[in-house]
This record gives C-alpha cells, sequence and structure tokens, in this order.
C-alpha cells in the first residue's frame, strides 16, 4: 500500500546547507526512496527571491517523491503540519562578534520557532537542530516548546561521528562502510571528543578494534582528534564556505537511522538530551552513542571510559554548562 507523504520542515532552505539538503530529502536519502514527501521551506524575507527559486528548481527536478513545496517566510505557515523539522537557519558568527552577542540573535530565533512548532507541527514531530551553536539552540527550543517531548529534541553531531569515521578508513586504507562504533561525545564545537575505544572495522578475519589495527595511540589521542575537532575551520579555510554537502548528507544519516532504525551491533552519535548517563550532567543536549528502533533513540549503556576519555567528557560538559548559562542570561 502507498506511504502517507511526510511533511519535512527546513529552517534556512534558501541557504547553502538548504541547497544541498532539499534535493536529498526528495530524492528518498532521508526517509527511504517508497517515502513520498512534501518539503516545507522556511527562510528569512530578505532570502524570499533566492527560496522562490530553490522551489522552481525543485519543481524543475520532477521527484517522483516530492507531492508537493510550501516555500514561505511566515514561520506559522512553515510549521503547519510537519511531522519532521530540520533546523538549518540560525544567526552565524561575524567577524568581531562576541559569543554573547551570536547567542541572543539565535535565542530569539529559536524561541520563535520552538513556539511555531509547538503550536502548529505535527503530534509527535521529530526536530534536528543543525544551526550552531547546535546543542544549545537545541536546548532553547526544548524550553520554549515544553509540550514536544524532550526524545524528540535533538541536535546534529552525526557530522562529527562521519569525519571520524573517515578518517580511520583514510589511515586504514579500509572502506568506510566498513567502520563502525566511532563515539562523538560532547558539543557539536572543538571541544568534543571523537573517542575510537569501541570501534571496530571489518576484515577478512572478522571484526578488529581500531585501536589495535592503527597501533599508534598517539595519532589516536593527538591528530585524529584535533582533525576531526578543526575539520569545519579547514573545509572554510579551502572553500572558503563552510561545509554544506557533508552537513546535509549526516543530517539525512541523522534522520534516517532514528526514524528507520540503525542496523543491529551498531550504533550512531546523536546529540540528545541528558539523563546523566555516563556522569554527564542532566540538563543538557550533548552527544550521546545511540542505537534506534521504532523511532526511539536509546543511549547506549555500560560502555568502559578510561581516565584520558573522563577528562574529555567533562571538559565537552563544562563548556556545555557555561553555553547554557550565557543562553539563559540572554533570556533575563
Amino acid at each position: 500500500m502507498a506511504k502517507g507523504p511526510v511533511r519535512v520542515l527546513v529552517t534556512g532552505a534558501a541557504g547553502q546547507i538548504g541547497y544541498a539538503l532539499v534535493p536529498m530529502i526528495a530524492r528518498g536519502v532521508m526517509l527511504g526512496a517508497d517515502q513520498p514527501v512534501i518539503l516545507h521551506l522556511l527562510d528569512i524575507p530578505p532570502a524570499a527571491e533566492a527560496l522562490n527559486g530553490v522551489k522552481m528548481e525543485l519543481v524543475d527536478a520532477a521527484f517522483p517523491l516530492l507531492k508537493g513545496v510550501v516555500a514561505t517566510t511566515d514561520v506559522v505557515e512553515a510549521c503547519t503540519g510537519v511531522n519532521i523539522a530540520v533546523m538549518v537557519g540560525g544567526f552565524p558568527r561575524k567577524e568581531g562578534m562576541e559569543r554573547k552577542d551570536v547567542m541572543s540573535k539565535n535565542v530569539s530565533i529559536y524561541k520563535s520557532q520552538a513556539s511555531a512548532l509547538e503550536k502548529h507541527a505535527a503530534a509527535n514531530c521529530k526536530v534536528l537542530v543543525v544551526a550552531n551553536p547546535a546543542n544549545t539552540n537545541a536546548l532553547i527550543l526544548k524550553e520554549f516548546a515544553p509540550s514536544i517531548p524532550e526524545k524528540n529534541i535533538t541536535c546534529l553531531t552525526r557530522l562529527d561521528h562521519n569525519r571520524a569515521l573517515g578518517q580511520v578508513s583514510e589511515r586504514l586504507n579500509v572502506q568506510v562502510s566498513d567502520v563502525k562504533n566511532v563515539i562523538i561525545w560532547g558539543n557539536h564545537s572543538s571541544s568534543q571528543y571523537p573517542d575510537v575505544n569501541h570501534a571496530t572495522v571489518k576484515t577478512p578475519s572478522g571484526e578488529k578494534a581500531v585501536r589495535e589495527l592503527v597501533a599508534d595511540d598517539a595519532w589516536l589521542t593527538g591528530e585524529f582528534i584535533t582533525t576531526v575537532q578543526q575539520r569545519g575551520a579547514a573545509i572554510i579555510k579551502a572553500r572558503k564556505l563552510s561545509s554544506a554537502l557533508s552537513a546535509a548528507s549526516s543530517a539525512c544519516d541523522h534522520i534516517r537511522d532514528w526514524v528507520l532504525g540503525t542496523p543491529e551491533g551498531t550504533w550512531v552519535s546523536m546529540g540528545v538530551y541528558s539523563d546523566g548517563s555516563y556522569n554527564v550532567p542532566s540538563g543538557l543536549i550533548y552527544s550521546f552513542p545511540v542505537t534506534c528502533q521504532n523511532g526511539e533513540w536509546k543511549i547506549v549503556q555500560g560502555l568502559s571510559i578510561d581516565e584520558f576519555s573522563r577528562k574529555k567528557l567533562d571538559a565537552t560538559a563544562d563548556e556545555l554548562s557555561e553555553e547554557k548559562a550565557l543562553a539563559y542570561s540572554c533570556l533575563s
């Protein structure tokens, strides 16, 4: 039986990531090749003409799965009836701006979008925040949309997770699809902790630990971590623009695994509302290893955390607690 269409909201849809993301969704990359979609595209009034251009191109591409496009600068119209919301729009930090200035701009954006989602989105709407500071923007959204279940508000750290998979695959000269169970802990910032202590690679003689195959602890605790942490900045330096294709692709991965489930024995990284697991303070949106089944994520429990990792987990939690305090101070 044919499936009914799912309504997917993309905010900041006329921007770089939005432009890369909407064709992926329309092609079935996010929700599967048998799932029709209706795209809701939101951007700010100065981008209205560009947004209309994106809508025109979506029509011109004649995607079989795309059953409709709502392109608007009105937040209520954009949020009405949506089942999935990908929050790409935000206020980027500009040269000479203090962190608090950026935070206060984003607090006001996420406050208004939260109340529109709360009032107008479909029941059980799943939310993914991509715009930076992603973890704290997601926390603000949660604060101002109290009727959306906290488990339905997440932020994107799958891009960092995929970057870590990519670095391991390049180092070992193996297929990236044969590497699994890296972890990104904490904040989607340069304090994140990319952890390979539990990661494995599929080899002809079975699964082997990444640490054992790399056989270079100095690289794994040094250059590997900093490369993943600083990858966004390296791409800006190379392209003179921030990551768009890889961010869009990982947003599709995040939603697809959340909705359709993770493969048996594999976990992924998602920024989710902390319940105190791994002694991470509750009340933060923090990246954990999770498995997904039947549209629900669950934090992987019982993984051993060595002393080096503990310090890294705590440092990124401290940064998130500071960001949270800064965001809340913008509310007063």
